[in-house]
This record gives C-alpha cells, structure tokens and sequence, in this order.
C-alpha cells in the first residue's frame, strides 16, 4: 500500500491520459465538494461534458472556482488530463497567488488500459492516437514536474499501484492549531541572556544549567510554554549563550521558537554564503567562533528548521516575527515566509537607511491575536488585536513577554545599552493621547506613550477613536456567540452611518447600545391588548419557570458608562464617563454629565460596588427619568397638540349636538359616538399628562437602573435579574436623589396563584399610572428547545397604549383590527439586537480591538433601520 501524503492546505492535480481512471480515484479519495472535475464544468457550460469546443470556457469557470476555494482554505483537487505544461502552469499560478502548496499526483497507466476504457465509454470515440499523444506528454514532463513549481510529486505506476494508493492528510507545518499553551511569549531577545534569564524568572520559571552552570532549560511549574518570536541573536553580549538556552527549551518540549530575519540571515553566513556581516551578525560569528563546530553546527540546523509562524489554539494565537496579516495566517510560500521574516516594507529606505515599512496593523480585521516583534518600539500596545512586543532591550530599552491568554506584559529592564541603535524608538502617539486606542485589554499596560511597528517618517500616523469607514459600509455578517451568524443588510448599515459618525459619542466610549424590546404576544383578553397571562405563557412554553416582572419607568432609555481612568478610555483628565441614548448620543452636554455621573459616582461608592466587583469602571442599563429630559419637545409637539386639538373641538361638538337633540332631531346615535370620542380623548389627555412631568435642571433628573451591563474583565448577563434589582435598591438606597428604585416581582409561571399575583401586581402597577411591566426570565441569558429566548417582553398598560396607538384605539372595531398584528419580525429584531449588544460586551471586557466591538454596535443600530410598525 502506498500513502500519499496531501497537505490540508494545497492545490492538487491529478495528471493522466483520457482513462487514467483520475475521475474514479478522486472519488474514492477526496470529497464530493472537493474535487473540480474539467468534464462536470464542460457539462455546466455546454450542457454536453464532451463538447470539447466548450473547454476554454470550462476551465474558465472552473479556474475560477478553484480560486474561491483557496481564498477560503480548502484542499482543491482539479480533476483534468493535465498532461501538458502550460495547462498546469496556470494552477501553479494559481497556487501561489493564494499562498497554497502545489501537489501533483501522476497516474501512470499503460497505454492499452487507457484506450480499453475509452472505447466502452459513450463520447469518447476519438482514436488511440489521442491517448497516444497524452502518454507521451505526460512521459516528457514528469522529469519537469519539480521545476514548475509542484512542492510535492508522487507518481503512481499502472493499475495496481493506483488501486493500492491511499491519501494521507497532513497538517502544514505552521498549523499547531492543537497547542492551547497557556503561552509566555517572547519578543526579541537579540543576545541579552542575563535579561532573558531574569524575565523568564519573573514568569515563573525555574532554568535548568549545564555542569558549566550554563542555562541549557528553562521549566514551568504550571506546565506552561515559551514562545520565542525569532531575532535571538545578533548584537548583543551572548547571542551562544540565548541559543543554548532556548535551543534546549524547544528540544525539550518547553518552548516554541519562529525565526527572526537575523536568524535567516545566519544561517546564510553559515552555510557559506556571501552575506553583509552589518547590524550585529559580526559579532554573532565572532562569539559562535569560540564554539564547538557541533554547536554551530546545531545551531545552523536549529534556525534553519524554524517555521516561518504558527498558528496555535485552534486559530485563536499567531505568532511571527514580523506580523502576518489575516490572508497569510497558515499559508505557506516565499512572500508568507517573507512578510513574516521582515514585515509589509516599501523597498524603500528611510533616512537612517532602515526600511520603511507599513503600518500593516492598523488594517488588520482577522479574528486571531497576532503577537510579533521586529521592530522595536518605546512600549507595547494593543493594535486591533495585535500587539508588537519588541521593545529593544539590545538598544538599553526592556525585554517584554505577554502571557496568553491572560493577556498579562511582563517586562524587565535592559541591564544597559548593548548596541547603539540606528534610529530613536519611535512612540505611536504623540503626549496626551490614549495608549490603548480604544482595545479594551484588562491587562498590565507599561505606562509610557506606546510604539507602534513602523520605521522611518512616510509611516502614517494613527487617530485614535479613528475607524475606518470600510468596516461598516456593505453587508455585514456578525458571528455572535449565542445566536450565530447575524447579517446586517448594506442599506441599513448606511441608515446607521450618519446617525455612529456625526452624532453618536466617541466609539472607545460606546462598547454597547441597549437592543429593541418586543412586546407580548396579542392578548386573549377581549379589552386588552397586552396582559400578562400572555408573558408567562410564552415563557412557560421555552422551558422558563420563574420570571421576574419589573415595573417599565416613563423615561428615555439610558446606557450610563461610568469610569475613575479616564486613560483607560483614551479620554480626557476630568471625564469621567458618559450617558448614551438608545442611538448612542450623549444624552447631556459635558458639564451636565460629569456632574450627573459625579452624583450616580457617589451612589456606587456608597454601595460599596467599586471594591466589590474589583474595578474602576461600570456600566449600567437603566432609565433616564423624567420623560421630558428628551421628551419634552415630543410631548409639546405630538402628544399635547392632538389633546389640545381634542380638547378644543368637543366641546363646540357635543353643545350644537345637545342643541339639535333639544330641537327635537333625531341624534342620539350620533351624540353617543361623539360623547365617547369626547371621554377618549380626555382619557388619551390624561394619559400623557401622567408622564410630562419637566425637569427644570439636574436636581429634577434620576437614573433608574435594571441591570448592571459589564465590569472590568466580566459581564453580567448570567446574574439573574434578582441579584441586578438588588444592586439597584442598593444604589437607591445609599443616594435616593439621584437613583430611582424599581419595584418587581418573582413569579412562578408554574403556579396559578403566582401568576394571578403577578397579573394583580401589574394591574395595581398600570391602575395608579404607571405605564407597565417588562417580564423576564430570572435566570436573565436563557436558552430555550430554538435557541435564544427573548431576554425581556414587555407588557404595557391599557391607558398608556392609549397614547401609542390614537386616543380611540379601545373601541371595539379598533381593537379587533390592532389585534391583527404581526410580531414575528419585532420578535426576531429584538433576539438578534440582543445578541450583538451581548456580543459587543463580551469583545470589549476580553479586550478585542475596538473595531471588534464597534462592529457589534454598530449592529444593532443598524437593524434599527429595519422596517417595523414603530408602535410595537
């Protein structure tokens, strides 16, 4: 038997004559989907599978095909006679252009064979001269197949060797996907062994000494693994000394290593080769001269063995000395290899004769934390999930290392200046400007002005706050953790561009907009048009046994991000926070917000929720009351002109309707309409009237919250909503002038009684006034049998919905057509608003970059461009 080893990662061709049986061998080795077969796109293009006219277009649709695949990742087999050389130059092309592996697997059968089988299939009645050709192409170009370019060649000869073959799938080099660490990873070290060995101390491990008392290990105690990102040697005092080291890590388990560019270069004046001794190799032959030849021998097939990066936790970790943007991430060619070895560089120099390269990391989008070094900068930094951790130590800097996934940098000084550098290290940001720009890392953060990977003075410089506008114009796809993939559609998100870019807060200060919540189901009740018993029904049915009923205030929707650092944020000394409306904007000027947060500080500290949740900044879901703080010209506008209208019109109406009854006409029918109109339009007065309470300056204004949204390093969506309530009674409790309590209830939807106290709860509740309930699961984030079940329904009063839907809406025939409404689309607006404003949580409190959580927020206010009836 025969194993062919294909890498998970390639482009393959099948090569054989007409009847090589290459057809039937990808069936039986590859997948359905896997394999292009020229015949089945002849077929496509032609409806005829030999119409061999139909070729050029064929091979076009299907070179095509093969290139999406690739862009994707996925094992291409092209399933043609491929047996001349200019038609496989075009899938070595191809190939490459997507940084894959070209494999070519031969089938080399006796010519009688071939023309056997052709003869007994319909269609191919050309003549063994053809497959004569064939044979003897295929036989002049095998010999040719390495120089074009295929990486691997296995060729198989006549029929019983085929039929004895089998596939073996083997993962790149680069794919350590299966390595979960935790990691400590290394930036570069260029020779400074004392500083490598007092920073491993720091971490934690225990180095292990050869009877010179030279470090020849170094050991985890919590089995951790070192992660070296290239550039050990080369100007510093003991680049010998660093390779014995990490050489007897990695060869013993405890360490991974990527090659560096000075390690490529090495390896090179090793090997003999003609090279420029400049920027420190000099002194790195010199001091590997003073070794045993076996040493630098070692040495020379240790870095010649380094892979260019890895990709580790299951995609999650790459590492390269360079960087590696998202579309190189486990490929393998020359130009991945190279950007990984020197970065995304101009081929220009700058005026210190370095090269200029670009700030490829302020582009980058891909889901995977890429950590590098290269090029040395003041300190290190989050840039959307990447972060350089070069920070030269050789030049008199430090030596960092983040731990991952803890996302923790240790650092330790330069014993001192090692090498004079050629260039000043270069700061990202110039002085008062955030060092995090917006990524929401909870981690140890150097406090110095961060650097940023860039050389020479043609690299641009970064905005913080800034996002690009590419990341949220088109369709969007938005892959939530709890309700999957979500599409935002390109004319919603253009609905939203206006709103996020002219009006909304700064986006490192927005990490979440409240979703759209969907009302109950139409109530059976024949004068209602919510109630209760429809909650409790429609959660009984998700499995959910106990709900929390919560009084729905008469305010305006607030997010309330509260924070002690303002540099955490990227803001300003004397900020200390923000108040958000449901479109993210700021609900007060800047003086009237420090001192509304300054006042909701005071009730936090009070509370004793600063040191019990062990953070320093806090975000709140809640109520902004009274209604009039952003309502008021509403309810001027909208509401009080109808009542005014009303009120102005009845009166004449119903006195010439008394006048003509009195006169003996025939109106009674019509008074009556008219009386009822008169009473619903004073109800409808009266409603409004409830909730236009003004605020004539803060003293007036109240918070009310109902859930405590995020933390330092945590969300809350798993507290149930009795701890969230009790949080907000406590708040209330320690500054009652400043937060509002929310009165709710417990209810078993299990028990008849308990759910008639609850209907009799929201009655009292809507009877004095109040404008209603919103009922949830108490466990707060629940599944159900289909998945997400909606966080909150809310259920609203009979004489508040008067205000909603007209004055008249209780009269019979109104309410039998309202009945009528369709709340399938509201419903599914409000899961999928939660989940991304879920989503947007989580990516901020773990750190992700701040396009990440924009991308999630962005979300939701874009679906609120959908269309749906604005009175649900």
């Amino acid at each position: 038997m025969t194993a062919l080893t294909v890498p998970t990662m390639s482009l393959v061709l099948l090569v054989g004559t007409s009847g090589s049986g290459k057809s039937t061998f990808a069936a039986q080795h590859f997948g359905r989907f896997e394999t292009l077969s020229s015949d089945f796109f002849r077929g496509l293009v032609s409806n005829d599978e030999d119409d061999q006219a139909a070729t050029p277009a064929a091979f076009e649709a299907l070179k095509h095909v093969a290139a999406q695949r690739l862009r994707a990742g996925l094992l291409t087999v092209v399933d043609a006679t491929n047996v001349q050389a200019e038609a496989r130059r075009d899938f070595v092309q191809l190939a490459r252009e997507h940084d894959v592996l070209p494999v070519a697997i031969v089938l080399d059968v006796p010519e009688s064979v071939c023309v056997a089988r052709n003869a007994g299939r319909t269609g191919r009645d050309f003549g063994p001269e053809v497959i004569r050709r064939q044979q003897g192409q295929l036989r002049r170009g095998l010999k040719a197949l390495g120089k074009e370019g295929f990486r691997r060649v296995h060729v198989l000869h006549g029929v019983d060797e085929i039929a004895a073959a089998t596939i073996v799938r083997e993962p790149l080099l680069n794919d350590r996907t299966g390595e979960h660490g935790p990691f400590d990873v290394i930036g570069d070290v260029h020779g400074c062994r004392s500083e490598l060995e007092t920073l491993l101390g720091r971490l934690g491990w225990a180095l292990v000494r050869d009877d010179l008392g030279r470090p020849v290990d170094a050991v985890h105690p919590e089995d951790r693994q070192a992660l070296f990102l290239g550039d050990l040697v080369d100007r510093g005092p003991d680049s010998p000394g660093v390779l014995r080291l990490v050489m007897g890590m990695v060869r013993n388990g405890h360490a991974l290593a990527v090659p560096g560019n000075h390690e490529d270069k090495l390896v090179r004046a090793l090997d003999g080769r003609k090279v420029q001794t400049s920027h420190g190799l000099a002194e790195t032959l010199a001091q590997l001269a003073a070794e045993p030849d076996a040493f630098r021998d070692e040495v020379r097939e240790f870095c010649r063995a380094l892979v260019g990066h890895l990709v580790l936790d299951d995609g999650r970790l790459v590492v390269a000395h360079a960087g590696l943007k998202e579309q190189y991430q486990g490929r393998a060619s020359g130009r991945v290899r190279s950007f990984a070895l020197y970065g995304d560089t101009t081929g220009e120099s700058d005026e210190y004769g370095l090269p200029v390269r670009l700030p490829w990391a302020d582009a980058y989008r891909g889901k995977a934390t890429v950590l590098y070094g290269h090029t040395p900068t003041v300190d290190t930094e989050w840039i959307n999930g990447t972060m350089c951790l070069d920070t030269g130590c050789v030049f008199g800097g430090k030596l960092s290392a983040l731990r991952y996934p803890e996302r923790e940098v240790v650092q330790v000084p330069a014993e001192r200046v090692h090498y004079a550098a050629a260039k000043p290290l270069e700061p990202l940001r110039g002085p008062g400007t955030s060092t995090t720009d917006g990524d929401t890392a909870d981690v140890g953060r150097a406090s110095s002005p961060a650097g940023r990977p860039v050389a020479g003075p043609a690299a641009p410089r970064r905005v913080p706050g800034l996002l690009p506008i590419e990341d949220v114009t088109g369709k969007q796809i938005v892959e939530t953790r709890h309700h999957g993939r979500i599409g935002i559609r390109a004319e919603n998100a253009a609905g939203a561009l206006e709103v996020m870019s002219r009006f909304a807060v700064d986006p490192r200060w927005l990490p979440y907009l409240p979703p759209t919540m969907s009302p109950v189901a139409t109530s059976a009740h024949p004068d209602h048009l919510e109630h209760p018993d429809e909650a409790f029904a429609y959660y009984r049915g998700q499995g959910v046994e106990h709900v929390r009923m919560e009084e729905k205030h008469m305010g305006s929707r607030g997010t309330v991000l509260l924070a002690r650092d303002p540099d955490r944020f990227g803001a300003p000394a004397d900020w200390n926070g923000v108040v958000t409306t449901r479109t993210g904007r700021a609900f007060f000027g800047a003086v009237d917000t420090r001192t509304v947060l300054g006042r909701l500080d005071a009730a936090v500290d009070a509370a004793g929720l600063w040191d019990e949740l062990d953070t320093d900044w806090l975000l709140l879901d809640g109520e902004v009351l009274p209604w009039a703080v952003k309502a008021e010209g509403m309810i001027r506008d909208w509401y009080a002109e109808v009542g005014a209208a009303a009120g102005g019109a009845f009166p004449d109406a119903l006195a010439a309707l008394a006048a003509a009854r009195d006169a003996g006409v025939d109106v009674t029918d019509l008074l009556a309409r008219t009386e009822q109109r008169a009473a619903d339009a004073a109800a409808y007065t009266e409603s409004y009237r409830r909730y236009a309470d003004r605020a004539t300056g803060l003293d007036d204004v109240r918070f009310a919250p109902f859930q405590v949204l995020a933390a330092r390093g945590r969300t809350f969506a798993d507290r149930p909503h009795g701890w969230h309530m009790a949080v907000a009674d406590r708040l209330a409790a320690a500054e009652p002038d400043v937060v509002r309590p929310t009165r709710s209830l417990l209810v078993d939807v299990r028990d008849e009684a308990s759910r008639a106290a609850g209907v009799e709860w929201w009655q009292d509740l809507t009877g004095a006034g109040g404008e209603g309930a919103v009922v949830k699961p108490e466990s707060n984030l629940t599944r159900g049998p289909k998945g997400l079940v909606q966080p909150g329904v809310k259920v609203r009063g009979r004489e508040y919905l008067r205000i909603i839907y007209g004055p008249e809406y209780t009269e019979p025939g109104n309410l039998a057509r309202l009945k009528d409404r369709d709340l399938g689309h509201k419903r599914s607006m409000a899961l999928r608003e939660y989940a991304l404003g879920l989503e947007s949580l989580e990516r901020f409190v773990e750190g992700e970059p701040l396009w990440r959580v924009h991308q999630a927020v962005f979300g939701v206010l874009a679906m609120e461009s959908e269309a749906v009836d604005p009175r649900l």
